[in-house]
């Protein structure tokens, strides 16, 4: 069986119906998901299998039923003997990954992620901040069109995700800016629907709030290596996760880099555990070449366990 890496999805993935068939089908799934209900105190999978949208939309919901989707994934899997080699996860979905790997508990990561959640929607009042992805630039390019859209307000690179695609975030009347300017120099725009500009320095209420919530919470070593998203870097200890975690809310997100290392291992399968293909369709666009297997219903995880377990 070839070396497994788990990838897992940031807020974005979500969708009204999320998880449903794999708790029905899966023991394994259903349980995480109870665990899900009792360590927040409320019917988070009813919010996951039943809706509606616009509650699950509220980034407060948002990104605990992600992360109790992507983790009811992982541990069938997990009961089925399959554990990863390396571990990433896309924004929000570095608290699933430190899950999977054994370095948070299941029950201390939900109550964490909602309050990032709130902290991250209170930050910025709801019509101030935006956030847009910038098709066909490079890297320098979207930071001299930043600073040039900027004009006092804040504009900066918040995801880097490869493919020629790099989100930007910031002050709404900045970022449609940027957005122009994209057009004018080659690029195109595309805004994102977002209620707040993630990964920017308009977050710093965000990360001082959420710095004494993570303080609080137990890390442990994690069972196997996880690049982080603020520098891409290999994570085993407690404290290196923690404060990555506290640094990634204002630091964009390093995906081009975390992948490009992940492909160099040629024999590893590539395995995106949650809602959605979004990491699987950048990881098919840096490398076509190679397979990346998307976990999300029932069935997806039936056939993987098939071919996992041949």
């Amino acid at each position: 069986m070839p070396e497994l890496i788990f990838l897992f999805p940031g807020q974005g993935s979500q969708y009204v119906g999320m998880g449903r068939d794999l708790a029905a089908e899966f023991p394994a799934a259903a349980a995480a998901f109870a665990e899900a209900d009792a360590a927040l105190g409320f019917p988070l999978s009813r919010l996951c299998f039943a809706g509606p949208e616009e509650d699950l939309r509220l980034t407060a919901n948002t990104q605990p039923a992600i992360l109790a989707h992507s983790i009811a994934v992982a541990r069938v899997l997990e009961t089925h003997g399959l554990a990863p080699a390396w571990v990433a996860g896309h924004s929000l979905g570095e608290y699933s990954a430190l899950v999977a790997a054994g370095g948070l508990a299941f029950a201390d990561a939900l109550r964490a992620v909602r309050r990032r959640g709130e902290l991250m929607q209170s930050a910025v009042p709801v019509g101030e901040g935006a956030m847009a992805a910038l098709l066909g630039l490079d890297a320098a390019a979207v930071a001299a069109l930043c600073q040039d859209a900027a004009e006092g307000q804040v504009c900066e690179p918040a995801n880097f995700n490869g493919a020629g695609q790099i989100v930007i975030a910031g002050h709404a009347a900045a970022v449609a800016r940027a957005a122009a300017l994209a057009g004018e120099r080659g690029g195109r725009a595309v805004p994102l629907p977002v209620s707040a500009p993630f990964h920017c320095s308009l977050m710093q209420p965000a990360r001082e709030g959420l710095a004494p919530v993570l303080a609080q919470v137990q890390f442990q070593r994690l069972r196997c290596p996880l690049l982080a998203n603020v520098d891409a870097e290999p994570v085993v200890e407690p404290e290196d996760a923690r404060q990555r975690l506290v640094r990634q809310v204002t630091a964009p997100v390093q995906w081009e880099s975390i992948m490009r290392k992940l492909l160099q291992r040629r024999d590893a399968l590539l395995c995106e555990l949650g809602p959605g293909r979004v990491l699987c369709g950048l990881a098919r666009r840096a490398d076509r070449s190679r397979r990346c297997l998307s976990l999300d219903g029932a069935e997806s995880v039936r056939a993987a366990l098939a071919e996992l377990r041949a």
